[in-house]
């Protein structure tokens, strides 16, 4: 809930409740604000989770928006429950859970396949993503599911039958949502499981960045040479994510984090696929001519920071704050020099 502090007289008096509003309020754009949530689940919602996209479904759901692998194979389902939909939602999430709780390890395999558009194997691509030294078996993929729920704080249907299936020992979670307008915008308010963990977006912070290398290896290069941090495609707003005076670390599949650099620019556009910022390296950066590229391997960026992160994503989480951020520089800067 969110709260207007009333003051008087220079002391804090009141805590005001503000009114929320629901999907229902925006009228025409109801559908377009609910789109934007589903497409947000992993990316903004929940951007600091371990959790590994199996498979999204594009077209309008009955069951759940996102399914997605914890780092032990468990399979969480995100269900969003719209302004259209009736009072059966739960219960019709409920039964996709089932089904999905039927799935072999082959037809989640060739989910996840066809949503990844490449031929690694699940479980590879699972033990990649997490940073595990083996890989699960593949019989312990799937072996218990979880459903989360979103849906207006002011729901109570939906909440009491999310109550009512947790207390029979189903594995289910509400989380809810509410909307606000202040001043004629539109606000979003949200709490993510288990702790709604989000870096300030005022703060400075250091984050690992992908080069694009597992779909062009000359990306980096574009990058190196113009001084530049690049996303591409579908993964080109994920330099949203990055701000003004961050540290990014470049990383490099199969070899590791090739340099660092200070972001110096606001977005620019170089094409319909690519946004890209300028930036100012910190460290010494590779040379397409060199026989070899030197790189901090991925297990020392483990052992040097004290974290396990999360490697499927462009932006690797967690981030790190600005004096973890700046000790890696230091770290990378002796490990290039020396090596």
């Amino acid at each position: 809930m969110l709260y207007k502090i009333e003051e008087q007289a220079n002391v804090f008096k009141k805590l005001e409740p503000l009114e929320f509003k629901d999907f229902s309020s925006f009228g025409k754009l109801a559908d377009n604000l609910e789109n934007l949530i589903a497409s947000s689940i992993l990316d903004v919602l929940f951007e600091e989770a371990r959790l590994m996209p199996a498979f999204q479904r594009k077209q309008r759901p009955v069951g759940a928006e996102i399914c997605a692998l914890n780092e032990i194979g468990e399979l969480l389902l995100f269900s969003l429950k719209r302004s259209t939909d009736g009072e059966d939602a739960v219960n019709q999430a409920l039964r996709y859970m089932q089904n999905a709780g039927q799935w072999s390890y082959q037809k989640l395999e060739e989910k996840f396949i066809r949503h990844s558009q490449n031929e690694t194997s699940l479980v590879q691509a699972h033990k990649e993503a997490f940073g595990l030294e083996h890989e699960l078996e593949p019989e312990k993929m799937n072996n218990k599911q979880h459903l989360l729920v979103i849906g207006s704080a002011a729901d109570q249907s939906i909440i009491s039958h999310v109550d009512y299936w947790k207390k029979n020992g189903i594995s289910i979670y509400f989380l809810p949502y509410r909307f606000y307008e202040l001043a004629g915008e539109n606000y979003l308010e949200f709490f993510a499981l288990p702790h709604d963990q989000h870096k300030n977006p005022r703060d400075v912070k250091g984050v690992i960045f992908d080069t694009n290398r597992r779909w062009d290896e000359n990306s980096i290069w574009s990058m190196i040479d113009n001084s530049r941090l690049e996303a591409y495609g579908d993964a080109k707003n994920f330099v949203h994510d990055i701000h003004v005076d961050d540290i990014v670390f470049f990383s490099h599949e199969w070899c590791g984090l090739i340099a660092a650099a200070k972001v110096k620019g606001e977005i620019k556009v170089l094409d319909s696929e690519t946004l890209y910022r300028d930036v100012e390296f910190l460290t010494p950066t590779p040379n397409r001519k060199d026989n070899r590229m030197l790189a901090m391997p991925f297990s020392q960026v483990k052992l040097k920071t004290g974290k396990t992160f999360f490697w499927a994503r462009t932006v690797k989480i967690p981030y790190l704050s600005k004096s973890e951020a700046l000790e890696l520089v230091d770290e990378l800067n002796n490990y290039l020099y020396q090596t």
